[in-house]
């Protein structure tokens, strides 16, 4: 069960880090997200000619981080992701975008492809619970 520390976190934030990697060579990029508990599933969109999308289709393990920018030390709080991309089928891809453009209502003037990570492991620091605080979850464990 994913801790409430964590799932709080994921739904209060609003843009992720991705991370591919295709032929030993990483990339990543940044993109607004919508947590959706159904999967623990995060939800975005991106056009499928992006360096990102393209290397998440060939390489679907993808990592990622989420952050708040907080710079103060003692306020410190962050994931660490590791998940499953997710090129949608037609039904998911209609409550795939519900459930973005509830929380993203002006996404719906530039419309574009949805898609998803399925979450297999999460790690968060959060300083704010005692300094170097690590909470943890896996998908299998």
């Amino acid at each position: 069960m994913l801790d409430d520390t964590i799932l709080n976190y994921m739904e209060a934030n609003k843009v992720f880090t991705i991370a591919t990697s295709v032929g030993g060579v990483p990339y990543c990029a940044n993109c607004f997200y919508a947590y959706h508990p159904a999967g623990n599933t995060l939800l975005f969109l991106s056009d499928e000619a992006t360096r990102h999308i393209s290397e998440a289709l060939a390489n679907p393990q993808i990592a990622g981080t989420i952050q708040n920018g907080v710079t103060a030390v003692a306020e410190l709080q962050g994931i660490q992701f590791q998940g499953d991309f997710i090129s949608p089928t037609a039904q998911e891809q209609e409550a795939f975008y519900a459930h973005y453009y509830e929380k993203f209502p002006f996404a719906k003037g530039r419309p574009a492809p949805i898609w998803g990570i399925q979450l297999n492991w999460i790690k968060m620091t959060d300083n704010t619970l005692g300094f170097g605080t690590k909470l943890s979850w896996e998908r299998y464990s």
